[in-house]
């Protein structure tokens, strides 16, 4: 009983909270009011250019090549003249034997060359996994700002 009350103390808990949750949530409370309000008026735009956008974002063609030790995953993401800055595109597969998930930030190599608004966003992976055990994904991103907490949209390539 001595050695778990302080793990599970209200003491604990509190201060826990406090340090991870209710002191960071302040800071980022004073961040978006200072200015008059500047960054969380642009938090605000972001999610307002999100609601209208988001459902005509789309996955084109998905292509990928195994070369011995690595997958390399080539993505085409319309984003319907959404600034591609307001958003992440990841790779991501489910984790296993317990262990977290895979999340591997896709990087936009270039914008098509036609007037579609596509991208092409690629990522080179180890090959420990197959192939099929990934799949794309496009989430939100702002910076400061909680996902998906504040901005609950998350778009899947299959």
């Amino acid at each position: 009983m001595a050695q778990l009350t302080p793990r599970f103390s209200g003491n604990r808990t509190v201060r826990e909270y406090t340090e991870q949750h209710y002191l960071p949530a302040a800071t980022a409370y004073q961040l978006r009011i200072a200015n008059k309000g500047a960054i969380g008026r642009q938090i605000i735009e972001w999610q307002r250019s999100l609601e209208l956008k988001w459902a005509a974002l789309r996955f084109g063609e998905v292509k990928v090549e195994t070369d011995g030790e690595q997958h390399r995953f080539e993505v085409q993401v319309y984003l319907d003249e959404l600034n591609p800055e307001s958003v992440r595109v990841e790779l991501y597969a489910n984790g296993v034997d317990g262990n977290a998930p895979e999340r591997v930030d896709m990087k936009r190599v270039r914008q098509s060359a036609d007037a579609s608004d596509g991208s092409l966003y690629s990522v080179t992976v180890a090959a420990t996994r197959p192939e099929t055990d990934y799949t794309a994904r496009i989430i939100p991103h702002c910076g400061g700002v909680a996902i998906p907490l504040e901005a609950a949209h998350i778009l899947w390539q299959r």
